[in-house]
């Protein structure tokens, strides 16, 4: 469970790892399932601004075109944000609705009944299938409802967005790593990397964009990469479990995102570094196919 103040960064994945997991998805969605959530994308509420990306004069071919506007679409809860947009902001930003609710303390173990508010992307996950499964809902609220599964079913694969760990220091919980932080506090105040901030940037981290590359150019030979390291047949998808997914991320975190080589004030050792690496890819690769096969589901009747 995450207690996050308005200050502080709640994002699961940067752009570019919720990017990454919907490439990934796109390529394993059949063709029907790409061309009813391309429709349904492009049918967002205009005061969304989430079909924006989408240039029907571009000189561009259309399959480039849907993938861009899918891979916004991704990030398009976190673009919400923006309080300079108004009636955007206060129309679709669910500041809760990024996390799941574990609180945990220093012994790994879960602590019941813990009295701070919780976050529900759980349940929110169920929400959102079930609004653009629906045969009922309009295409707006179908179009709202997949981007936010994008979103948040990508966040969940993140640990950090499964539980706060409870500590002496953060009797409160340290806001799913927010508060744990990996430079020493500066004298004027400024921002400092945090083990949140860490796990979320562990793509751009560890993978440079070159030349200033667009996303798709950027993101495909790294998607490709997955394919061959994290095949989906190496996954038990467990499609439509979501409290099963939050339990994994929750699961990495007392031995591992909180394990050897992780130190207050100090920036993870080479060690640590490599392993959470390794996890991020895994987790975006899983998130993706997750992702991808809940669509062929849902918008494919003769996909397996």
């Amino acid at each position: 469970m995450l207690v996050i103040a308005a200050f502080v960064s709640i994002r699961a994945w940067d752009d570019t790892g919720h990017k990454l997991s919907a490439r990934i998805a796109w390529e394993v969605m059949t063709p029907a399932a790409r061309e009813r959530a391309s429709q349904l994308l492009k049918a967002a509420p205009e005061n969304s601004d989430l079909s924006v990306i989408y240039n029907a004069f571009d000189g561009r071919s259309e399959d480039v075109r849907r993938l861009e506007l899918f891979m916004y679409a991704s990030t398009w809860p976190d673009v919400v944000r923006n309080r300079d947009f108004k009636v955007r902001y206060e129309t679709y930003h669910k500041s809760n609705w990024h996390y799941a609710d574990f609180f945990f303390g220093e012994d790994g173990k879960i602590i019941k009944d813990f009295p701070e508010p919780s976050g529900v992307a759980i349940p929110k996950l169920k929400d959102f299938e079930h609004v653009f499964r629906s045969e009922t809902t309009t295409e707006g609220d179908k179009a709202v409802a997949i981007a936010w599964f994008l979103h948040v079913a990508g966040d969940i694969h993140n640990p950090l967005h499964n539980a706060s760990r409870v500590t002496d220091l953060e009797p409160k919980g340290d806001q799913g790593g927010n508060l744990f932080y990996l430079e020493p506090a500066r004298d004027d105040g400024s921002w400092r990397l945090n083990l949140h901030s860490f796990w979320d940037s562990q793509i751009t981290r560890n993978i440079p964009r070159r030349n200033d590359a667009c996303d798709a150019d950027y993101l495909e030979p790294i998607a490709a990469v997955q394919f061959a390291l994290h095949p989906v047949s190496s996954f038990d998808l467990k499609l439509g479990s979501y409290k099963e997914w939050s339990r994994e991320g929750f699961d990495l975190l007392p031995g591992t995102v909180y394990g050897k080589g992780l130190k207050r004030d100090s920036l993870p050792d080479e060690e640590y570094r490599t392993k959470a690496f390794r996890i991020a890819m895994e987790r975006l690769a899983l998130a993706g196919y997750r992702i991808g096969k809940t669509l062929n589901s849902a918008f494919d009747p003769s996909a397996q």
